[in-house]
């Protein structure tokens, strides 16, 4: 693949990741996104509907994670990768849902701060940002 085309896919896919960002509160439905912005470690767990939110926190984390794929598909090309990737991201969305779910039904102000970094490796790309640079050294390494 050419350069250019694929440093325009990476340009296209990162800016993909910036407009979820951007458009968080319109696309998805989040009551945490105002309480977090907020002094949240005083102040009581807002109102939600667990269901819509854990559907809406499940599809940011599959937009997330299809880009990011795609990233480090243009990146390295290498159906190995990717599929060390799927399994990851997969296992990793099993593990923080289940801590998630439990900091929804189960709100304690003193667990706000654990909830709230659990949360955002499930609506951020934060696994993106640990996977590439561990597929680089990989690679530098072989």
């Amino acid at each position: 693949m050419p350069k250019l085309i694929k440093y325009a896919l990476l340009l296209v896919l990162f800016g993909l990741l910036i407009l979820i960002r951007f458009f968080e509160n319109e696309l998805f439905y989040d009551p945490y996104l105002v309480f977090f912005q907020n002094d949240y470690l005083y102040i009581d767990s807002p109102r939600r509907e667990v269901l819509k939110l854990v559907g809406f926190t499940t599809l940011r984390y599959v937009l997330n994670s299809v880009i990011s794929l795609g990233i480090l598909y243009v990146f390295f090309k290498d159906k190995g990768i990717i599929k060390f990737s799927i399994v990851v991201f997969a296992l990793a969305y099993v593990v923080l849902l289940l801590i998630y779910l439990y900091f929804v039904i189960n709100p304690k102000q003193e667990d706000y701060y654990l909830f709230f970094n659990v949360r955002r490796f499930l609506i951020q790309p934060i696994i993106l940002l640990l996977l590439l640079p561990a597929f680089y050294y990989h690679r530098l390494k072989n």
